[in-house]
C-alpha cells in the first residue's frame, strides 16, 4: 500500500533505547543518530556521539562508558567534548 501524506505528517521521533542513558534518535526522514542523556549539576544533558552506520553500536557503548567515567569524576562530558574539539581546532590553524 503506498504512503500518502497524512501518514508522513503524522510520523514522529522515537528512541530505541540501549542503557546506561544511550539511545538511538529515529527521525521521520530516516536518519538515525546516536545520543546519551546524563545529569549534570541537577540538569538534564545531551550528548551527540554521531551518526548510525557512521559509527558501530560498540564504539558508541565504548563512547558512552568513556562520558560516564568523566562524570563520575565530576565533570561534564559536553564540556569536556567542547574543549577537546577546540583544542583540536586550534592545533590546526596553528600549524
Amino acid at each position: 500500500m503506498p504512503l500518502n501524506a497524512s501518514q508522513v505528517d503524522t510520523e514522529k521521533v522515537f528512541k530505541l533505547a540501549d542503557g546506561g542513558g544511550l539511545y538511538l534518535q529515529v527521525n521521520p526522514n530516516g536518519s538515525k543518530y546516536w545520543w546519551m542523556t546524563y545529569r549534570f549539576a541537577g540538569k538534564e544533558k545531551k550528548l551527540s556521539f554521531g551518526i548510525y552506520h557512521d559509527i558501530s553500536l560498540a564504539e558508541t557503548r565504548t563512547k558512552r562508558d568513556e562520558a560516564r567515567k568523566v562524570l563520575a569524576n565530576d565533570k561534564d562530558p559536553g564540556e569536556v567534548k567542547k574543549a577537546e574539539q577546540l583544542a583540536k581546532k586550534l592545533s590546526v590553524t596553528n600549524n
